[in-house]
């Protein structure tokens, strides 16, 4: 079973609103994450600011968390945020 002590480990992934494309990571604290991107402290994402949060999910390990986001970064992983967020791009 899992420590649930730990917490939760997020999956995220955000658009940025200067060129439209997504970046997806993992943390543990996803608000914090969040503010180190928008603020430029992470360079994967300095110049591409500012960036908007549109998915993330919650997994109870870590193993599962990198799994998951490595699965999102995947041609199959695309088709599924593309299709779990088209409402949220056509409006």
């Amino acid at each position: 079973m899992t420590n649930l002590k730990d917490g939760f480990y997020y999956i995220y992934v955000l658009k940025s609103l200067r060129d439209g494309k997504k970046y997806t990571g993992f943390t543990t604290n996803l608000s914090l994450r969040f503010e180190a991107h928008n603020s430029g402290r992470v360079p994967s994402t300095k110049f591409r600011r500012p960036l908007e949060l549109i998915y993330f999910e919650g997994c109870l390990s870590r193993k599962d968390a990198i799994k998951r986001e490595k699965y999102l970064k995947t041609h199959y992983g695309k088709m599924y945020l593309g299709n779990r967020l088209k409402s949220y791009f056509t409006g």
